[in-house]
């Protein structure tokens, strides 16, 4: 009988060669059923995660079974006047823009490791090392029927509003819960 190695969760502040390389992996297998749309396309992706690495309060966990990576989560610190905040509507009060947020970009864990608590294990690394007081995603709400929106409900998110980040993008509803 084989056992399963143990996964390890790194953080990385910086989007260094090795780690950009990683994330483009794992997103590559999570996303495959969708790589067709320009919006998910890897070419796409890969130039969100530089645009999304450059800015300001970076940071990704990846998550390694031995030295595969199998999961991932990024974001990066947003202020009042932030294109994610121009782009939600309706306009977030001033309760969520008046300090900094971390918006937590995207998050993923490949097929065979999925129904093992790994996208928590993630996110809440993730937070850890967040001095902001409000983290912010977008999902689309039809991803999986529905449940990933739901997934997020269950970790404490709620809705704020929608946003459409770009014309190939579908239209996302915008969560966002304490960081604590």
């Amino acid at each position: 009988m084989t056992t399963a190695p143990a996964i390890e969760l790194r953080s990385f502040t910086d989007l260094e060669d090795v780690v950009r390389g990683n994330l483009l992996d794992v997103y590559a297998e999570v996303r495959a059923p969708l790589l067709h749309l320009a919006n998910y396309a890897i070419s796409s992706f890969g130039e969100r995660l530089d645009r999304h690495g450059a800015e300001d309060g970076f940071q990704a966990v990846l998550a390694y079974a031995g030295e595969r990576p199998v999961g991932y989560a990024y974001g990066n610190r947003i202020e009042d006047g932030d294109r994610y905040w121009q782009r939600t509507d309706p306009t977030p009060g001033e309760e969520y823009t008046a300090r900094p947020a971390v918006a937590l970009k995207e998050i993923g864990v490949c097929p065979a490791w999925r129904g093992i608590g790994l996208a928590r294990r993630i996110h809440d690394t993730f937070l850890t090392r967040r001095a902001e007081p409000y983290v912010t995603l977008m999902v689309n709400e039809a991803a999986g029927d529905g449940k990933v929106h739901a997934l997020y409900q269950s970790w404490g998110y709620h809705d704020l509003g929608h946003s459409q980040p770009s014309p190939a993008s579908p239209r996302l509803t915008v969560m966002i819960r304490p960081t604590a």
